[in-house]
């Protein structure tokens, strides 16, 4: 049998047809969009500045149609170019244009913001008659939303300059720290490895492998540490200048607004997640135990248990993610299909290619597309399924057109765990050996431990690194690795051994910079899901119909009235504790089978 490292995973050819947005990056056809949306933005302006608040329901309708084919004119292209160049973050084209549609993105959000300034700012009782209008029924909840910023908006000028100065402030200092991660190389056993490939390298079932790509992950960080101390720095003190700017009473506030969720639900989840800290050092214990290790490292985390699966073909990825899918309801696997043979999926490793995963929603006149760094893991195996998951919600969700089709993040998340979930219980229904279950269970309870915990214990790195740049000002990088091994250690207790070395890890993590905030989402996501997963266990086939009507809901309501009809209310603060519970079970469940084994 080859290395692993050497081991064909079948997804070596597997790159995305962007053509269904632009044939390239000198297709014509993207500057004749740019050009359009210029001239429509334009002529918005002419015909509606000054009038937006006095326009009757009809005519209301009518100018937020207009508005909406603008934005989606200008998020297909910047799409576009965000999805061609995360695939080569080191191609100069690709920079040029990434660049090129920032800035006119800019420009363009300068010409629009006149359109929803006037409308947040119209008296309260006409606001109210006009989104209880039947002629705006369909732009009810983005013009409920729009309305939520009022306190928190400028004068026209003022947004202008917020707009124009982020291109070469924010915006430029996530871009370029992505490229730094992307062309990053990890020396390791006399090789230059990329992030993706390192990262591998700790699901190796031998722990020395495991160490040394501990080793070489860290050394790769070390060296590039003055400069995303920087960055962190940087970036938590543009934030910190915004709320302050934008009156936000707290670093996570203008988040929690974005995710139409109130500070109360977010510190319910927290407090609750915070406060079973001990399931995660329950199970590691377990685990240092079956593994037969005197105590787990930080490098151990992934180890995989001796029956486990070590490799999937993408062909065997494919099939199994296509028949779980399939089990659930026909046409979740029928949309999943079409990423596979309309080639809307992006898997193979590359140089400079951006790390890890996503699924790009684009615009509702074409389709999402996923993009993965597939090694044959089974870990990457959840990660198609979890994206494909996000790709059935995006595909989904466009018929409520380009204002409303996306959802808050914290439901953004559900589909894609539910994915998760369904590939995960179609293969533990299929497994009778106890070994291979246990092992299978680990994997699960390791992927949602990551997902709510780490999560969670993410948030917390964060809510301390904004905290104190705000209270003591700019941070050392030995300041940021102190507050990182303190909300670490905080969840895994005694049950895994984190070193210095551990320390730096918070350095390589994209989510801090370029969505601060978004990280408890995954919390959110994966809790509910557990929760729907065993509403699912009891109502059978009569569950699916409903939750596909949630998908298409996309973000045409608040999250609490799109998820009341399966059974869910986000509003109590209890809920959260039945994921937990049902997260607990499946440790329950292994620490009896390998007691049995």
């Amino acid at each position: 049998m080859q290395a692993e490292q050497t081991r064909s995973t079948g997804a070596e050819q597997i790159a995305w047809d962007l053509s269904d947005l632009y044939a390239g990056v000198d297709d014509p056809a993207l500057e004749a969009d740019m050009q359009r949306a210029d001239a429509d933005a334009a002529a918005l302006d002419r015909d509606y500045r000054g009038r937006v608040a006095s326009l009757d329901p009809a005519a209301l309708a009518e100018a937020v149609a207009r508005y909406e084919q603008i934005v989606e004119l200008a998020t297909k292209a910047g799409v576009f170019a965000h999805l061609i160049w995360s695939t080569d973050t080191a191609n100069p084209r690709y920079g040029a244009l990434l660049q090129k549609t920032t800035e006119w993105s800019s420009q363009l959000e300068q010409k629009l913001v006149f359109f929803t300034l006037e409308w947040i700012n119209a008296p309260d009782d006409l606001a109210h008659s006009r989104i209880a209008d039947p002629a705006l029924a369909h732009y009810r909840h983005w013009l409920e939303v729009t309305r939520l910023y009022q306190p928190h908006m400028l004068s026209e000028p003022e947004e202008k300059i917020l707009a124009e100065k982020a291109v070469t402030g924010r915006e430029a200092w996530v871009r370029f720290f992505t490229e730094l991660m992307g062309s990053a190389r990890y020396t390791f056993d006399g090789q230059e490895l990329t992030q993706s490939a390192v990262l591998a390298k700790l699901y190796d079932p031998d722990r020395e492998v495991r160490r040394r790509a501990a080793a070489a992950l860290t050394g790769g960080l070390r060296r590039n540490l003055p400069i995303t101390t920087f960055i962190f720095n940087t970036l938590a003190a543009d934030k910190a200048s915004d709320d302050r700017l934008r009156r936000y009473p707290t670093w996570i506030s203008s988040r929690n607004l974005s995710n139409e969720v109130s500070d109360e639900t977010v510190e319910a989840l927290i407090q609750a997640v915070t406060g079973r800290y001990d399931l995660v050092a329950r199970y590691y214990h377990l685990k240092r135990q079956i593994l037969g290790l005197d105590e787990l490292a930080d490098y151990d985390r992934y180890a995989p248990l001796p029956a486990a699966p070590g490799f999937y073909h993408w062909d065997d990825a494919r099939e199994t993610v296509l028949q779980a899918y399939a089990r659930f309801h026909p046409e979740v696997a029928g949309i999943a299909e079409q990423f596979f043979t309309r080639r809307w999926i992006d898997a193979a490793e590359r140089p400079n290619k951006q790390g890890g995963a996503y699924s790009a929603s684009t615009v509702p006149s074409a389709h999402p597309y996923v993009f993965l760094n597939y090694t044959g893991r089974t870990r990457d195996v959840m990660t198609l399924a979890h994206e494909l998951g996000h790709g059935v919600h995006q595909y989904l969700s466009r018929e409520q057109g380009m204002l409303q089709a996306h959802t808050p993040l914290t439901t953004a998340e559900m589909a894609s765990t539910f994915g998760e979930m369904l590939v995960f219980s179609d293969l533990m229904a299929k497994e009778s050996d106890p070994n291979a279950r246990l092992a299978m269970l680990a994997n699960k309870i390791e992927d949602s431990f990551a997902t709510i915990f780490r999560q969670v214990s993410m948030n917390r790195f964060e809510h301390a690194l904004h905290t104190a740049r705000r209270e003591e000002g700019e941070l050392t990088s030995e300041r940021l690795s102190a507050i990182w091994l303190e909300t670490q250690r905080a969840m895994f207790g005694d049950s895994v051994r984190l070193t210095d070395d551990y320390g730096v890890w918070w350095s390589y993590v994209p989510h801090f910079l370029r969505t601060p905030g978004y990280v408890y989402a995954y919390a959110f996501g994966e809790l509910l899901v557990l929760a729907l997963f065993r509403l699912y266990r009891e109502q059978g086939d009569g569950f699916a119909p409903r939750y596909l009507d949630v998908l298409r809901a996309g973000g045409s309501d608040w999250p609490e009235k799109i998820l009341a009809p399966l059974g869910v209310d986000l509003t109590d603060p209890g809920f959260w504790q039945h994921g937990l519970a049902e997260l607990d079970a499946l440790v329950s469940e292994a620490e009896a089978i390998a007691k049995g084994s």
